[in-house]
């Protein structure tokens, strides 16, 4: 598999960003694949879901994504921002408040400043997957990711407040590609799904009427084992690998990597 990089982009909080890249991350690097997550995200919780509140908020600036927007980290060594993990395969870009700052509306004036992801990563390109986890806006973390990625995953909990604002995330993602013209949307992802409830079934359907193939197949669950290897710090597939929570992530990666597939066919025979 070529190298992707894909970043988890919604305006709303709560919505499985964070617990998706951390679980999809162990489905990933469980099939042999080495991975970098950089956790954009000001509040941090990806990286505290591998180590802790207490030593992420500790970090100073200088060991955080935050300087990569730093001019006074000018001359900094990107390479010990990348932590490794518990995990063989999986390293982090950890993220706490420090980013807060940096993370400014309008990021489209934002000048050169508007690669910072985009160059980290060229400059440290050896990993199959980069996954980015990004904040619950559209300001210069999202901004940043969007200008870095191929693809574009939009985790969607099936609720009136997970699927609103989808429209302005597709905006986004179109001004993006005046700066990035190769982002691809490779889809809609139904998340925190309980299949008992009939408004879960009935926002699934309806998101399927609305964007058809793009939405993935692949839902997410409302399971426990998701939350239980969270507090366990691991991710699911290396705390419960035959768990249906685990299943269900094997199978989004998998999807991932033919929808990714699919699209780069597509794209050989349109040029």
């Amino acid at each position: 598999m070529a190298s992707i990089t894909l970043c988890m982009i919604n305006q709303k909080g709560g919505c499985g960003k964070s617990s998706t890249c951390f679980h999809l991350a162990g489905a990933f690097a469980a099939s042999g694949c080495s991975v970098l997550l950089i956790d954009a995200d000001p509040q941090g919780s990806l990286s505290q879901g591998f180590f802790g509140s207490e030593v992420i908020e500790n970090l100073p600036a200088g060991r955080t994504l935050a300087a990569l927007f730093d001019e006074e980290c000018f001359f900094l060594d990107q390479q010990q921002l990348i932590l490794q993990t518990d995990f063989d395969g999986i390293s982090i870009v950890p993220c706490n408040q420090h980013l807060a700052r940096h993370n400014i509306p309008e990021p489209e004036k934002a000048g050169l400043a508007q690669y910072a992801l985009k160059e980290f990563l060229e400059q440290n390109d050896g990993y199959d997957v980069v996954l980015i986890d990004c904040p619950p806006n559209l300001y210069q973390c999202s901004w940043n990711a969007m200008v870095a990625a191929d693809y574009v995953v939009i985790p969607v909990p099936p609720e009136d407040f997970g699927t609103q604002g989808l429209r302005a995330v597709h905006q986004a993602i179109d001004n993006a590609r005046k700066l990035n013209p190769t982002i691809r949307r490779l889809g809609h992802l139904v998340t925190r799904y309980d299949r008992r409830l009939l408004v879960h079934r009935s926002y699934e359907e309806r998101l399927r009427e609305l964007y058809k193939e793009m939405v993935l197949d692949t839902i997410v669950p409302e399971a426990s084992a998701f939350k239980v290897s969270l507090a366990c710090r691991q991710p699911v597939e290396y705390y419960s690998a035959k768990s249906t929570a685990a299943e269900r992530t094997r199978d989004l990666a998998a999807e991932i990597v033919t929808r990714i597939a699919e699209k780069s066919k597509k794209r050989i025979v349109g040029a």
